[in-house]
């Protein structure tokens, strides 16, 4: 069961439903140069950040006329990602899987569908996060479908947006396996992406109001290849794989868990966590074993995203 599942299920014991809409301004798909300066003026990160990536070869059209600008945003996509992502990443976007990506989600806008995340916050993961920079690797499933909830890491909302359930219980097994971590308001996980967390969903769309409906065009496919491009980063160095419920194990299915440490559990959910999840003590261990192979410096400060 996905988190955006459950965003949209809690219900109070008369039946009426809690989920809250947040109304914001909708933004507009920039035209490609402006959305580079964008991204490269606003997109900071406590390593230096990525730049994006290079323009790439647009897919060819028969018809004279430019794309929508809809159009043009999905075939620039890759010009929103972090350029030490791209460049390990580059082959894929050739590959006719994911050419089937890029032509699902083209049909989706020319059918006026809404689709999550937006465009430029596809791949927030890959800016906020540096390849090299990579810790920790928390898997997630689908984006949140409603609107104003995601935005490129699995499990984080930005506010006004409440944390959703299953973040809500993350929080507290933070709480309860690492001293100091004070629970926040906020369900911005942007400060531990920057601290070396990549919050990565195994789909990284979705259509509005519909769980899963992303989740068989080959997102699969290509979130496995991030994976294994910080499993083949220069440095070689190991990383924590938290993966919790079945669909995150069966994702992390075959790796070296000699290099690396895989921790599991039930999802967070509210449906399982008290089935294993809190308790589980993951954050302890993961920076128990970064420092063990790496140092001190290694481990991930989990207390970066409390109140200010």
């Amino acid at each position: 069961m996905s988190d955006l599942d459950e965003a949209v299920t809690r219900k109070l014991s008369g039946g009426k439903k809690i989920v809250e809409k947040v109304a914001t301004a909708t933004e507009t798909v920039a035209p490609a140069e402006k959305k580079r300066k964008l991204v490269d003026g606003n997109i900071m990160t406590m390593f230096g950040g990525s730049k994006p990536a290079p323009k790439s070869v647009e897919e060819p059209s028969t018809s004279s006329e430019p794309p929508p600008p809809a159009e043009q945003a999905i075939l620039d996509l890759e010009q929103t990602m972090g350029r030490d992502w791209y460049e390990a990443l580059k082959d894929e976007f050739t590959k006719p899987y994911f050419r089937s990506i890029r032509n699902f989600l083209i049909a989706e806008t020319r059918k006026k569908a809404t689709i999550y995340p937006k465009t430029e916050d596809i791949y927030n993961w890959s800016r906020l996060t540096p390849l090299e920079d990579v810790r920790v690797i928390i898997l997630g499933q689908d984006p949140y479908h409603g609107p104003n909830q995601a935005h490129g890491l699995a499990f984080s909302v930005l506010p006004p947006t409440r944390p959703p359930p299953s973040l809500v219980n993350i929080y507290k097994e933070l709480k309860n396996s690492i001293p100091g971590f004070v629970i926040p308001k906020s369900g911005d996980l942007t400060p531990l992406a920057q601290a070396g967390v990549l919050w990565l969903n195994t789909s990284l769309t979705v259509r509005a109001s519909e769980a899963g409906s992303h989740s068989k065009i080959g997102w699969d496919k290509f979130t496995r290849a991030v994976m294994e491009a910080v499993l083949a980063r220069p440095s070689k160095r190991g990383v924590v794989f938290m993966a919790w419920g079945a669909h995150a194990q069966k994702a992390i299915a075959g790796f070296d868990q000699k290099k690396n440490k895989i921790l599991k559990s039930v999802h967070p959910s509210p449906l399982s966590a008290n089935k294993g999840f809190l308790g589980c003590n993951h954050f302890k261990l993961a920076n128990e074993w970064l420092e063990e192979k790496y140092g001190e410096e290694a481990k991930v400060d989990w207390t970066a995203i409390n109140p200010k």
